[in-house]
């Protein structure tokens, strides 16, 4: 028995770690879909409420897993959009929380989540204006040049770069990055989220055209 006593070690401790895996991705796709059922299907009165809930259990679960960029990302997201429905008072608190966040995954692991960190902190610099005092539009473009060369093709950054180029007035630019997010892959698993964000592509398209 004792010959084989490393194998089972071994084997219990590769067990427990695609357990803790498991748990994980579970955790994190549960966030995912709490966030898109708040941000694209609660009436908006009831979002802020729903949010600041949601940010505290997104602490819970990167509390349990510390030093892993993936629940610090979605920990950040949930924050900033928090921060979106908060009142002015209480938003630059929250928008710089989830910048601290953000930048705490990227540097664990810049293209964890195709990049998310850097996507969410591109769209976070360029939108932090209406809340607090670090915007910087230079950061926001190079964050957002970042994420696409980690995820070119995907609806996010794409999204965010156009929704950016449209605050900046470079319409022809804008229009091409939404038309390219709107032609982005589906999400397996993110179904809900990728409804919400098409239809924001498509008010973004009617916006930009309409100037």
């Amino acid at each position: 028995m004792k010959k084989y006593a490393w194998l089972i070690a071994l084997l219990f401790a590769a067990n427990s770690a695609f357990a803790d895996t498991a748990t994980l991705d579970a955790s994190i796709a549960k966030l995912q879909h709490d966030w898109a059922t708040a941000n694209y299907q609660l009436p908006e009165k009831e979002r802020e409420a729903a949010f600041k809930k949601l940010a505290e259990e997104a602490h819970q679960v990167s509390a349990a897993n510390p030093g892993r960029a993936e629940t610090l990302i979605w920990e950040g997201i949930i924050t900033s959009t928090l921060a979106k429905y908060q009142s002015i008072f209480s938003a630059g608190g929250s928008a710089k929380a989830a910048r601290d966040l953000l930048l705490a995954a990227e540097k664990i692991d810049p293209n964890a989540l195709n990049g998310s960190a850097l996507t969410s902190l591109g769209s976070l610099y360029y939108k932090v204006p209406r809340f607090g005092s670090f915007g910087d539009h230079d950061k926001a473009r190079e964050y957002l040049e970042r994420s696409l060369k980690v995820n070119p093709d995907g609806i996010d950054p794409n999204y965010f770069m156009a929704d950016f180029l449209l605050e900046r007035g470079e319409l022809a630019k804008a229009l091409e990055y939404f038309k390219k997010a709107l032609n982005a892959p589906a999400r397996p698993g993110r179904e809900d989220a990728d409804a919400g964000r098409r239809a924001e592509i498509q008010e973004g398209i009617r916006k930009t055209e309409g100037k």
